[in-house]
């Protein structure tokens, strides 16, 4: 394997043990959640194998962790910088259950919480309209 690979790997594995011991599992406490073998997963944790994308998957759901941050780890995906909102905006304008108004006030609240300011080819007045809302209101409120 080329140093960049065993250094990935030896990096996965250190990844996967900590995650482990700070769940307070043992090795075959792991086995037994993911059905992958002692022995298997000891190689695993030191660098030695390389595991497919349905073992790390096992893995992740064995030590509750996002499968995503393993793949990421072993090289399967690309690391996303975690300050580019297109995949979540995108997500959000793709959404086919979502009028106009409810994907706009999605990204607006995303906006807010990730306090940044919205996209300026965005048109004046495309958000949450000010006051109260129009139309009947509950009965009881």
């Amino acid at each position: 394997m080329a140093d960049g690979v065993e250094q990935r790997l030896r990096d996965l594995g250190e990844f996967i043990r900590n995650q482990r011991e700070g769940a307070r599992l043992s090795l075959r406490g792991l086995s037994s959640r993911t059905g992958i073998s002692n022995p298997y997963l000891s190689q695993i944790e030191r660098g030695l194998r390389k595991p497919s994308a349905e073992i790390l998957q096992q893995i992740a759901r064995g030590l509750a962790i996002s499968a995503e941050t393993l793949y990421e780890r072993a090289g399967i995906l690309d690391r996303r910088d975690p300050d580019d909102e297109a995949d979540v905006v995108a997500a959000i304008q793709g959404a086919n259950d979502l009028d106009d108004r409810q994907k706009q006030a999605l990204i607006e609240v995303y906006h807010s919480m990730r306090r940044t300011p919205p996209d300026p080819a965005d048109p004046p007045g495309s958000g949450i309209p000010s006051g109260p809302p129009s139309g009947p209101t509950p009965a009881g409120r």
